[in-house]
């Protein structure tokens, strides 16, 4: 056995079969789907909790007593399309909740009844039956609504067993007919009342007999001669005999004379709406047209869809004044492929015209049309050019509503167009209209497509639409949302898939009433730009129809495909003004914290002395023992004044004794036979290194000594690794003497070592110091050593450093 689909659902069945619509009570329902598995017997193993089983399209050809037992829940039993040729209804007797049957499309000739009290629904139509399969059964189903049936001989007897029901649609499908007596449809009490007949049965007389039975009467294949007796005949069918508003007539295929015969037929009944689908017609024509009865009737609408024409012997426009001549409400012939239409000169009462997907042009309104009354008018599908031309016709009308779809339609800007002021409800969509549109629109609208056109821009000198209310312009070429400036009750605005990147700001602006908006399936450019069109929907309360599964990023491409509610645009990268406050208010902070450093853990002394430090460490890294003197004698002179001695013997000395054992001081060093500035000279060039402790009082005593020096000796340029300059204590340059340009320079490079206030920056100091005095000279630490060492034993001192110092002046 082939594997059941059976699936659970939890609402209420609603099943329709050939217009049968009921539902069931809302609970748990089972359906179970056996349908086209080319079953040759009913499964064994249906689930009992079964309500709804479609057995359809298999090759069932009987039905055991048992096969049901089990589902005794059944409600809905699907059995069409199989081959069963005998049933007993008594099969289902244990299915007593069973609503509908459907054994349509069997081969069904024998039937035993069984009354199935709570059946809604019976459909035994397209069988073999050689009568109507009607008992005195049949007649105890008091709550039977659809019931389909079929026979080959049709008696007034058979109907006259279920005249008591009230249905509310009987359906014949025949696939045969022999006899028919006349007489006996009438005898059925039903709203509708559907016949298919077989192919070229004579259809006249179920026509007639269809018209006295019910309110709504379809009839299906219209074929072959229709026998006539004569038109004198036809005229035993009073207004008064007949039943019938509504009459559909589907798949008629006859010739122009049957079919004019047919119109005037109908004209004269109970009829008021008529409808002929799917029509094909031609021939010879016979009767004379002219002789169409248009008076005492009660029609109101006609309509005529899918008409083909066969060659025939007359001339059109004959065909579409038949038609226009008529004069009632509503009129309709689409799908007929006519190439235009004529109107009688004198106005008519049409109120509704629908000439749609023909092939009707510009020349349908060359000449002038009297329709005083018409309110709608459809002309979508056709092969229309000029919207102006369409303005002139609809000038002189009542119309409310125009549907010009699917049409050729375009508009010049030099072309006046005149609309009624009646005009509420446009279609023009579908067409090759561009921005030029938007000054050939009546000043009433209220309803407007523009669908699928080449759209670019709304332009901003247009006539005020004082009165739109929905606007469509989905499938254009915008790039930007229209404003709402000519447009101030627009509540309903439609423009998906266009070219809008970043809507601008002017659309929120100035659409302030918009309720609902469609921006769907737009190649958006997720920026900035894009921000306050996010930032809408969240506080509009669902505007955007569509959201947020239509809105995606197109741009950039590390966003493309992004929904537009996952992109995050900060209120500071997006806003200029906030982003250079922020940025002045972070840089102001910034400059305080400094500033603040500066000055509490006096930063630019440790800067200054960080770079000195890598500056010497680079310049000891390129010296060579080929630099170094050969005389050199000490490793460091000290050259301060008396008022600093103080601190050079407490701080200088005893930390560069750490190192440094052979240190010149100008305590005792001096020549006596010399000038000052030749001894000077004479400790700088005996010297490794030279450290100047500066202050404001070593400037005012002893410095112009070293100026006359250093102005003979270039040592700021050529050997300015060797001098070491301390400041001891800050020296204002206006205190400088002019006389003294090298300190002024020196002191304007900064290019010295600057000894620091607070205690806890010394160690730092002194690294520094230490660093830029530290050279790797062996052999000159050497030679310096040897010669000190001949000078002590020479002098019979103990000491390892002679003291020399020169008196502040």
């Amino acid at each position: 056995m082939k594997h059941i689909r059976s699936i659970y659902v939890f609402c209420s069945i609603a099943m329709s079969v050939q217009g049968w619509a009921s539902k069931l009570p809302e609970e748990r329902e089972l359906t179970t789907n056996f349908s086209n598995m080319s079953l040759r017997k009913i499964p064994a193993d249906l689930t009992p909790t079964t309500t709804t089983l479609d057995l359809s399209y298999n090759l069932l050809s009987q039905l055991q007593s048992s096969d049901f037992r089990s589902v005794s829940k059944l409600k809905v039993l699907i059995l069409c399309h199989n081959r069963i040729q005998e049933l007993d209804i008594k099969t289902f007797e244990f299915n007593r909740e069973l609503r509908y049957l459907d054994l349509s499309y069997n081969r069904l000739k024998i039937l035993t009844w069984y009354s199935l009290a709570g059946l809604r629904h019976l459909d035994l139509s397209f069988n073999d039956f050689d009568t109507v399969p009607i008992c005195e059964e049949t007649g105890k189903m008091s709550h039977l609504e659809i019931l389909g049936l079929s026979g080959a001989k049709i008696q007034k007897s058979d109907f006259q067993k279920i005249a008591h029901l009230h249905l509310n649609t009987v359906f014949l499908g025949l696939r045969s007919l022999s006899h028919y007596e006349e007489g006996s449809l009438p005898i059925l009490n039903t709203t509708k009342l559907h016949v298919v007949l077989p192919m070229n049965t004579n259809f006249w007389v179920l026509l007639r007999d269809g018209i006295k039975t019910s309110k709504v009467l379809e009839m299906t294949n219209i074929n072959g001669k229709s026998q006539f007796a004569s038109y004198e005949t036809q005229q035993a069918l009073t207004l008064e005999d007949s039943k019938t508003s509504i009459l559909l007539l589907n798949k008629v295929d006859l010739l122009w004379d049957d079919l004019l015969l047919i119109f005037q037929f109908v004209w004269h009944t109970s009829v008021e709406c008529f409808q002929i689908q799917h029509l094909t017609f031609g021939g010879k024509v016979y009767l004379d047209h002219n002789s169409f009865d248009y008076s005492n009737t009660v029609m109101r609408t006609m309509k005529l869809e899918h008409v083909q024409f066969r060659i025939f012997y007359i001339p059109q426009e004959r065909i579409y004044l038949l038609f226009t001549q008529m004069d009632i409400e509503n009129l309709t012939i689409s799908d007929a492929q006519i190439p235009h239409m004529l109107f009688p000169v004198y106005p008519t009462r049409f109120q509704y015209l629908n000439f749609a997907n023909n092939i009707l042009t510009d020349d349908l309104f060359k000449q002038p049309i009297q329709l005083p009354h018409l309110k709608t008018l459809i002309l979508k599908g056709n092969k229309l050019e000029t919207l102006s031309s369409v303005s002139f016709f609809a000038n002189n009308t009542s119309l409310k509503h125009l549907d010009l779809s699917q049409n050729l339609l375009q508009h010049e800007n030099d072309e006046n167009c005149f609309w009624p002021e009646t005009l509420i409800t446009m279609n023009l969509s579908s067409n090759e209209l561009a921005d030029s549109v938007f000054r050939c629109l009546p000043r009433s609208i209220q309803i407007l497509d523009l669908n699928n056109n080449k759209i670019q821009t709304v332009p901003k000198e247009i006539i005020h639409l004082k009165s739109l209310q929905v606007l469509s312009l989905a499938f254009n070429f915008l790039t930007d949302l229209p404003g709402c400036s000519h447009f101030r009750k627009l509540s309903i605005l439609n423009i998906e898939m266009n070219l809008i990147f970043s809507p601008s700001l002017d659309f929120f602006q100035s659409c302030q009433e918009v309720k609902t908006l469609n921006a769907g399936r737009n190649p958006f450019r997720c920026t900035c730009e894009l921000r306050d069109f996010i930032q809408l929907e969240k506080y509009s309360e669902s505007m955007m129809i569509g959201w947020s599964d239509s809105y995606i990023c197109e741009y950039p491409l590390n966003l493309k495909g992004t929904r537009l509610k996952d992109v995050h645009l900060p209120e500071l990268s997006c806003n200029t003004a906030l982003l250079i406050v922020t940025i002045a208010v972070i840089m102001l902070v910034l400059g305080m914290a400094v500033a603040f450093c500066c000055f509490y853990f006096d930063l630019p002394w440790y800067l200054r002395m960080l770079g000195q430090w890598t500056q010497t460490l680079q310049r000891i890294r390129k010296t060579t023992q080929e630099q170094l003197k050969g005389n050199v004698r000490f490793h460091v002179f000290i050259s301060y004044c008396e008022h600093d001695s103080t601190w050079v013997k407490h701080e200088l000395i005893p930390n560069l004794e750490k190192e440094e054992k052979l240190i010149c001081l100008d305590e005792g060093n001096f020549d006596p036979g010399k000038s000052i500035t030749e001894n000077i000279m004479n400790c700088i060039e005996k010297s490794c290194k030279s450290i100047f402790v500066l202050s404001p009082n070593f400037v005012q005593s002893e410095w112009y000594h070293y100026e006359l020096y250093f102005a003979h000796h270039s040592l700021f340029h050529e050997n300015s690794d060797d001098i070491i300059f301390i400041l001891l204590e800050p020296i204002p340059l206006y205190c400088i003497p002019t006389r003294y340009p090298k300190l002024k320079a020196l002191l304007a490079k900064k290019a010295y070592l600057e000894w620091p206030k607070d205690r806890h920056k010394c160690r730092l100091f002194w690294a520094n110091l230490r660093a830029t005095i530290k050279v790797n000279l062996l052999e000159t630490r050497e030679m310096c050593e040897l010669q000190t060492f001949v000078e002590l034993n020479e002098e019979s001192q103990g000491s390892a450093i002679s003291l020399i110092r020169t008196d502040c002046l």
